[in-house]
C-alpha cells in the first residue's frame, strides 16, 4: 500500500544518479529563456509544448528523466512520454534533481 501512495503522489526511491550513470536522458521542459537563467550539464531542453513532435527523433531505448521549474511540467512531460511508450521519470525541479545528482 505504502508503494501505491508514494507512487500515485510522486514518492520515489528512484536512484537517479544510477539511471544516468546507465544511460538515461535528462529532458528539461522549461522555456529556452528559463534553461539558459541555468540547467544541468548535459541536459537537452525541449519545452513541454514541443514535446510530442521531437518525441519522433528521441531514443526510446534509453531511460528519460524530466525536469522543469517545479516539477509540474515534467509531470506532465513524463505522463506524455510514457503514453507514447518511452520510459520516463519525473525528477522534479531542475535545482532538487541536480542535487540529487550531485550527492
Amino acid at each position: 500500500m505504502l508503494n501505491f501512495i508514494k507512487k500515485l503522489f510522486g514518492g520515489s526511491s528512484v536512484d537517479y544518479k544510477e539511471l544516468v550513470k546507465n544511460g538515461a536522458q535528462i529532458i528539461d521542459v522549461r522555456t529556452p529563456a528559463e534553461f539558459n537563467n541555468g540547467s544541468i550539464r548535459n541536459s537537452k531542453n525541449i519545452p513541454l509544448q514541443q514535446l510530442a513532435a521531437e518525441m519522433k527523433i528521441m531514443d526510446q531505448k534509453k531511460p528519460i528523466i524530466t525536469c522543469c521549474a517545479s516539477g509540474m511540467r515534467s509531470a506532465s512531460a513524463k505522463s506524455l512520454l510514457e503514453k507514447n511508450g518511452f520510459e520516463a521519470y519525473n525528477g522534479g525541479g531542475w535545482t532538487a534533481l541536480q542535487n540529487k545528482l550531485s550527492k
